[in-house]
C-alpha cells in the first residue's frame, strides 16, 4: 500500500494552459504527478505532449495555470528552479556535448547539480544519493555504457546518446524525470531494453517517471498510468486498461494508432 508521502503530489498542474499566438497548444490540464508513480502521455502528433513537458519543466511559461512542485509554487519561474527542485527531463533530439567524452557529459550533470564526490560520503547530502548516482562509473554501469565512457559522446551511436542523455539527468540526482520520446529511431530490441530500463530506474531509485511517447503498444506494456492528450485537452487519465477501452481515446487516436504499429 503507498504510504501517505507517496499519495501526496510530487508534481502538480493546476489548468495549465499554453498559447502560441491564436494557438492553444495546451488547454486548461490539470493533472497530478504522485512519487515513484510510472506515468506515460500518449496522443497524435501536434496533440500538445511535448508543449506540457516544456511547461511543467519551466522551459515554456504557461499562459495561465498553476505548477506546484512539492506545494511551491514555481509558475514562471527558469528552467534551474525546477531542475534545483529535483526535477530533470530529456528532449527528443538528444542533447550532449558531442566533443567531451562520455563520462565528462555525465560529471557535467554531477556539477550542475552542485554535489561533487566526497571523501566522507556519510557527511553532508552525499549519504542521502543512492550508490547508484554516487559518482559518473556508477552512473556508466547503470546505463549499460561504462564500456563508452572514454569515447567522444560524438562517436557514440544514437541510441546510445539517448542513454547518455537520461544518465546526464540521473547525475543531477533527481526525484523526477520526464522522458520525451526516448525510443524515437530505436529498434524493436533497443525498445524493449529502453523501456525494462526506465521501469528499472523508477524500482531502483524511486523516482517519479513521466514518459512520452509514440510506441504507444510498448509504453502500454511497462506505464501503470496513462494520460491521453489530443488536441491540447486531456481526454483520459487512467490505467492501461481503462485508457484503452475508452470510446474517446479510441475515436481519437488510439484505434488508429494500434492498427499502424500491428501493420508494422
Amino acid at each position: 500500500m503507498a504510504t501517505e508521502a507517496q499519495q501526496r503530489p510530487l508534481l502538480e498542474a493546476r489548468n495549465v494552459t499554453v498559447r502560441f499566438g491564436g494557438l492553444t497548444a495546451v488547454d486548461d490540464v490539470s493533472v497530478a504527478f504522485r512519487r515513484a508513480e510510472l506515468v506515460g502521455i500518449i496522443g497524435p502528433n501536434g496533440a500538445g505532449k511535448t508543449t506540457f513537458f516544456n511547461a511543467i519543466s519551466g522551459v515554456q511559461a504557461p499562459s495561465a495555470g498553476r505548477l506546484l512542485l512539492e506545494d511551491e509554487d514555481l509558475t514562471g519561474r527558469a528552467p534551474h528552479r525546477f531542475a534545483a527542485h529535483g526535477l530533470a527531463r530529456t528532449f527528443q533530439t538528444p542533447r550532449v556535448f558531442a566533443d567531451l567524452p562520455v563520462q565528462q557529459n555525465i560529471e557535467f550533470g554531477l556539477k550542475f547539480a552542485g554535489r561533487r564526490p566526497r571523501k566522507y560520503w556519510l557527511w553532508g547530502e552525499e549519504a542521502s544519493v543512492p550508490w547508484t548516482l554516487r559518482d559518473a562509473p556508477r552512473i556508466l554501469q547503470l546505463i549499460g555504457l561504462a564500456p563508452q565512457a572514454a569515447l567522444p559522446a560524438g562517436a557514440i551511436t544514437p541510441s546510445q546518446q539517448r542513454l547518455l542523455e537520461i544518465g546526464m539527468a540521473l547525475a543531477t540526482r533527481p526525484r523526477m524525470l520526464l522522458l520525451d520520446e526516448v525510443a524515437a529511431g530505436l529498434t524493436e530490441a533497443e525498445l524493449e531494453d529502453m523501456a525494462r530500463l526506465i521501469r528499472r530506474l523508477r524500482d531502483e531509485l524511486d523516482l517519479t517517471v513521466v514518459w512520452i511517447e509514440h510506441a504507444v503498444t510498448t509504453l502500454l506494456r511497462h506505464v501503470e498510468r496513462v494520460i491521453v492528450l489530443h488536441q491540447g485537452r486531456k481526454i483520459a487519465d487512467g490505467t492501461p486498461r481503462e485508457v484503452t477501452a475508452n470510446p474517446e481515446v479510441i475515436e481519437a487516436y488510439l484505434g488508429d494508432e494500434m492498427v499502424s504499429e500491428e501493420a508494422a
